[in-house]
């Protein structure tokens, strides 16, 4: 079978981060013996996971490898930065700028240091856990960006869910990005706010969701599933078209890995146009 092209260890030195980062990609099995441009999907790994965490564990250069054979999906770019446990956000104190590098810094230069086409119809985010959390973020406030989203297990809490946390549990790794020692509603501070999907959701124009497709998976074992389930009404009830599914299974890579092939057939479906 043609196999596409798996490069690890790559970094790029950021301003804003003030450090190197690195990346993995993924190039197509024709890709050093064409000239074309291909469309691209970000892909962001949980967290206590890096950039190889999809090809080690998710294996997805097996599943778009096949994918691309069989025609399910067109020829693309896989882009898996190393977020580390930054949520992929701007943390509270301005010490960790995240999603500033992303969109000011790793962007530009990854879609000029490859042959990328660089317009949002050609542009997905996907991600699991913290990185489902980081796709939609992502998804919602940019959505001229990114022409489809797919979030796996994402990091979705209600208002009630992070005030009842434990301090454990605030302190795992939301507390690094949005402040620790914080306790109850005072965890709802206006930093946590403004990258909680929830209200995100609430603020966006629904005209963008005509250019801008959304896919939600979680399994019916995740921990996860009570938030999910409750951004899934409030999507319904603001009439906001969406994929929502809910299989067998919890938060694990056996699951992620099952889900992937349809994750990636839903961007790629975009990319092409029906």
């Amino acid at each position: 079978m043609l196999q596409g092209i798996i490069r690890e260890g790559l970094t790029i030195h950021s301003q804003i981060l003030a450090k190197s980062a690195r990346y993995t990609i993924y190039l197509p099995y024709d890709y050093e013996t064409s000239t074309r441009f291909y469309p691209v999907i970000y892909m962001l790994h949980g967290s206590r996971a890096d950039d190889t965490s999809w090809v080690h564990f998710g294996e997805v250069n097996l599943t778009v490898d096949e994918n691309i054979l069989n025609r399910t999906v067109p020829p693309m770019i896989l882009v898996m930065p190393d977020g580390g446990n930054s949520r992929y956000i701007n943390n509270y104190d301005g010490s960790i700028c995240y999603e500033d590098f992303f969109f000011q810094e790793f962007i530009p230069f990854i879609e000029s240091k490859y042959r990328i086409k660089p317009e949002k119809w050609f542009r997905g985010v996907l991600g699991l856990s913290m990185g489902g959390y980081g796709a939609l973020v992502y998804a919602l406030k940019y959505p001229n960006l990114f022409c489809a989203c797919v979030a796996f297990s994402a990091s979705i809490y209600t208002d009630e869910m992070i005030t009842n946390m434990t301090d454990d549990q605030w302190s795992s790794n939301r507390a690094s990005a949005h402040g620790a020692g914080l306790k109850g509603e005072s965890r709802l501070t206006e930093h946590y706010k403004s990258y909680d999907p929830f209200r995100l959701i609430q603020n966006a124009n629904p005209e963008i969701f005509k250019t801008m497709k959304l896919y939600l998976d979680c399994g019916d074992e995740d921990f996860r599933n009570d938030g999910y389930a409750t951004f899934h009404i409030l999507l319904r009830r603001l009439k906001i078209p969406h994929s929502y599914r809910v299989r067998g299974g919890g938060h694990t890579w056996s699951y992620w890995r099952s889900g992937l092939e349809d994750g990636l057939k839903f961007i790629g479906n975009t990319f092409r146009r029906q």
